[in-house]
């Protein structure tokens, strides 16, 4: 495993957050992580949980979703791997919020209640878990604006932009290819499949996005900014 553990230092570094703890901090966390493995639509917990952990993803996805009064889900967001997410409920002592499912079959590192207590001990950990706190306030505060303020064509092109950087884990340098399926894609912006086909139709046509199974292909990155920038 301290094989194993080393390799993962370096493949985890490559995200922004975890990259940017000092060296020591990094192999502390993984000095206390166990690994776990999940099956595609197999739940890492559920809403109203009190299974309190925080999960690093080394391989795979999860989305983190909720269901309304009417049964239709909603999706909040896709943690990819190397994101880190789980410690809100571990620093309110609340149960967690939303579901979270494997999308495919996925590998995570846990660190357990006890050990996030000792690390928040150390003072380079404990601010950079503000640091993710605040990411995650401001990623928020913007889909409530987009969907206050924003039109729908708009909101689609922002909402593409942030999963090209990774969603939650907003990397500098944006992928041409978004691995969601138009589904999943209708459901995080709330409105139907039918909507969001037909301002898809739009976009393909203008030579922006081409479509494929399960993917959605950012042609023209330039193009997409300008439609997602705020007006």
């Amino acid at each position: 495993m301290a094989d194993s553990k080393a390799e993962l230092l370096g493949t985890l570094s490559t995200n922004p957050w975890f990259g940017a703890l000092p060296l020591a901090e990094r192999k502390a966390m993984l000095a206390v992580a166990d690994m776990q493995q999940f099956h595609a639509g197999e739940m890492l917990y559920r809403k109203g949980d009190a299974k309190l952990a925080f999960f690093g993803v080394v391989q795979g996805a999860f989305k983190i979703s909720t269901l309304g009064e009417d049964g239709r889900e909603g999706i909040l967001s896709i943690v990819e791997a190397g994101n880190w997410f789980g410690e809100a409920s571990l620093i309110d002592g609340l149960p967690r919020p939303h579901d979270a499912t494997a999308v495919q079959a996925s590998t995570v590192l846990v660190i357990q209640p006890q050990a996030f207590k000792r690390l928040m001990q150390r003072t380079a950990f404990a601010r950079a878990i503000a640091v993710l706190l605040c990411g995650r306030v401001r990623v928020l505060y913007g889909m409530v604006e987009d969907a206050m303020l924003r039109s729908t064509p708009t909101r689609i092109a922002r909402r593409l932009l942030t999963l090209a950087r990774g969603d939650a884990t907003m990397a500098s340098d944006a992928r041409a290819s978004v691995a969601v399926s138009q589904e999943a894609l209708a459901m995080m912006l709330g409105i139907t499949r039918q909507t969001l086909s037909k301002e898809l139709k739009v976009l393909v046509r203008d030579g922006v996005l081409g479509l494929g199974y399960g993917r959605i292909e950012i042609l023209e990155m330039g193009a997409l900014e300008v439609r997602g920038a705020l007006a």
